[in-house]
């Protein structure tokens, strides 16, 4: 790995965005179109809520297996609550991912649209606070999320608000991931996530710091993406690219086995995977066909998730 690698995925600090919003978002969009992914840095989300997230997650995976295999819904392809170890497997892939998860989804108040397509999220008796904690992490990274979709719209030369009644009442989805220890050595094939794309517009996630996560580089390259401490990394998921017909490209990631001294630690990560609203319709946008897009028929983000869903065996 040559050091011209590392400057990919150079910090963005997200002071800039009041600062400088057009530098800002130049910045972050010409890191989505070289590598798919981008790192900031000085992200406003208070680090207590994270860490009460945090603790939330560690006790909620602590539970005996029995207990959270109670908050696992088959019927609803795991959209909500628990996926028990090794179940999902990355598309087209023969061996199962070493993880388990949970899925907390949109608080939805009993006037919200889409109720009878968006599954409310089970709710932990087992630990005190797991609620509130989760719930109000999923508000802060859908926020976050929605500001830097603010800068998205700038640097594609769209309304800065383009995205904003797009995603009010998306399908968003937190993912608390667990990866365990690897007491002895995991089956050959194996690897904690397999490689795979993201299926939403974008993804934010907390957690990377621990090595592991690499992106794959249209050069054929795997590059490894090692942000600072607290700084999130973000990648374009596949109705993104859609959107963009390519310019912002969602790209191939995977999440490799540890080095054997790391092995025995946990992973815990928090993918936010930030989805349109149901009925919002994707379809490629007049400025990036010009800059040579390619061109996709136009699809609902609900369609487009579930035909996704078949295709990973989630549905």
């Amino acid at each position: 790995m040559g050091s011209g690698m590392s400057a990919y995925f150079t910090p963005i600090p997200f002071s800039l965005w009041t600062e400088a919003p057009q530098t800002f978002a130049d910045r972050l969009g010409q890191s989505f179109r070289e590598t798919g992914f981008a790192v900031v840095e000085d992200h406003p989300l208070s680090s207590d809520l994270i860490e009460q997230a945090m603790t939330a997650t560690r006790s909620f995976f602590d539970l005996p297996e029995a207990t959270k295999r109670t908050y696992f819904d088959a019927d609803g392809g795991g959209q909500r609550g628990y996926t028990p170890f090794a179940m999902e497997n990355a598309k087209d892939a023969e061996a199962a991912d070493l993880k388990e998860f949970w899925h907390t989804g949109r608080f939805m108040p009993p006037e919200a649209p889409f109720r009878d397509v968006m599954t409310p999220t089970p709710s932990v008796k087992e630990v005190p606070g797991f609620d509130d904690a989760t719930r109000a992490f999923f508000d802060a990274l859908d926020e976050f999320g929605a500001c830097l979709l603010r800068s998205v719209a700038i640097h594609l030369e769209l309304d800065q608000s383009w995205f904003t009644h797009r995603i009010n009442w998306g399908n968003s989805i937190l993912r608390l991931l667990h990866y365990p220890p690897q007491a002895t050595p995991p089956p050959a094939g194996t690897v904690r996530a397999g490689a795979h794309e993201d299926i939403n517009v974008i993804t934010l996630l907390l957690g990377a710091e621990e090595a592991g996560l690499e992106v794959l580089h249209r050069s054929g390259d795997w590059l490894p993406v090692n942000p600072p401490p607290g700084a999130l990394v973000i990648n374009c998921g596949d109705m993104l690219q859609r959107l963009t017909g390519g310019i912002l490209p969602s790209t191939t990631h995977r999440v490799v086995n540890p080095a054997p001294e790391r092995a025995r630690f946990p992973r815990y990560s928090t993918p936010f995977f930030l989805h349109f609203n149901p009925d919002v319709v994707i379809e490629t946008l007049p400025g990036c066909l010009a800059e040579g897009g390619q061109s996709a028929p136009p699809i609902t983000a609900m369609e487009y998730l579930l035909e996704r869903l078949r295709e990973i065996g989630l549905k």
